[in-house]
């Protein structure tokens, strides 16, 4: 086995996605297993992978890690991403909570029933403009720097350009009253390992289809 990383996951988006995109702000390679079928991830459970009998599962330094939250603090502590001292990583992991918060929403969407699709949008759109941009404009424009946590790329920031690049594939036209976080986004897409992620061809998935719906249902539906 080589040193990179193992991924195992579907082959879309999901919870596996902030794991992808901080390992790859972080350069590092990785490579992918993708779940197909219920049996391959019952088979899982049954070798004693899956401690919780959940994915994502991410394979690194010799763990078989679980629970995306662990795994992406661990990746952030590892490549200096988590900030230089205790205050910094409070900061830090009460920014990407919060950042977790509205991209649970994203997640959630492709499985919203069709009745309800527009109605999620429009939340998604509300809790974005209303509560969470908002927040990252004033730090950004209260720290003064590049950066949302002292001056220095973190875990956070991250997370900040994932959710503000799903909220526009659905709100194009979402960042039009928040300048920071315009000029935030140019910047971090020119970062050489965002920049390469962005890249087609890169191990960033595309926004989840009907096939992507429809397999998470068949593996892991009771």
């Amino acid at each position: 086995m080589s040193g990179k990383p193992r991924l195992t996951y579907l082959n879309g988006r999901g919870r596996m996605e902030s794991i992808r995109w901080l390992l790859g702000a972080a350069g590092v390679e990785f490579e992918e297993v993708y779940l197909e079928t219920k049996e391959q991830y019952e088979k899982l459970i049954k070798d004693g992978f899956l401690l919780f009998q959940q994915v994502p599962l991410v394979e690194i330094d010799g763990m078989k890690m679980v629970q995306t939250r662990a795994i992406m603090s661990y990746i952030a502590g590892k490549h200096n991403l988590h900030g230089k001292d205790l205050k910094e990583r409070a900061l830090i992991d009460m920014y990407v909570e919060g950042i977790s918060d509205l991209m649970q929403m994203i997640l959630m969407f492709p499985f919203s029933p069709p009745d309800a699709k527009e109605k999620n949008l429009e939340s998604i759109k509300e809790r974005a403009t209303n509560r969470y941009f908002p927040v990252f404009e004033k730090v950004l424009k209260q720290h003064g720097q590049d950066f949302l946590v002292g001056n220095k790329f973190s875990w956070a920031d991250v997370q900040l350009m994932e959710a503000i690049l799903a909220v526009e594939e659905k709100v194009p036209d979402v960042l039009s009253g928040f300048p920071q976080l315009q000029v935030f986004k140019s910047k971090m897409s020119n970062m050489p390992t965002i920049k390469k992620f962005l890249q087609p061809g890169s191990p960033r998935k595309p926004p989840p289809d009907a096939h992507y719906v429809e397999t998470v249902l068949k593996i892991f539906k009771k």
